[in-house]
């Protein structure tokens, strides 16, 4: 099994920015990818962005292309991926889940979701 472990989250203005971040412990060796999802009341679970450890690969939903940024975290001893959201916009707001898996898109395991509230 894989765990999860997000921080960060909270409550911003519109045009703010947050950081999100997710560290990954227990079987590693099978993680491939790791990336973020998001659910809005009332909506589906969407993709966000995903990071694929083999070549640095990254994945973009279009909805925060240019606006999101996900790489890994060098500063950390575990295996760990930051989420840096800027020009974030009220529909952002949703709970943000951290994913890891075998493919490009992951969702093999997830985290237990971070709440992200942008204001108008």
């Amino acid at each position: 099994q894989v765990q999860l472990v997000e921080s960060g989250g909270g409550l911003v203005q519109a045009g703010g920015s947050l950081r999100l971040s997710c560290a990954a412990s227990g079987r590693t060796f099978s993680v491939y990818a790791m990336g973020w999802f998001r659910q809005a009341p009332g909506k589906e679970r969407e993709f966000v962005a995903a990071f694929s450890w083999s070549d640095g690969s990254t994945y973009y939903a279009d909805s925060v292309k240019g606006r999101f940024v996900i790489d890994r975290d060098t500063d950390s001893a575990k295996i760990t991926v930051v989420l840096q959201m800027n020009g974030l916009k009220p529909e952002d707001t949703a709970v943000y889940y951290c994913a890891a898996g075998r493919s490009p898109i992951p969702q093999n395991y997830w985290g237990q979701g971070t709440q992200v509230t942008v204001s108008s």
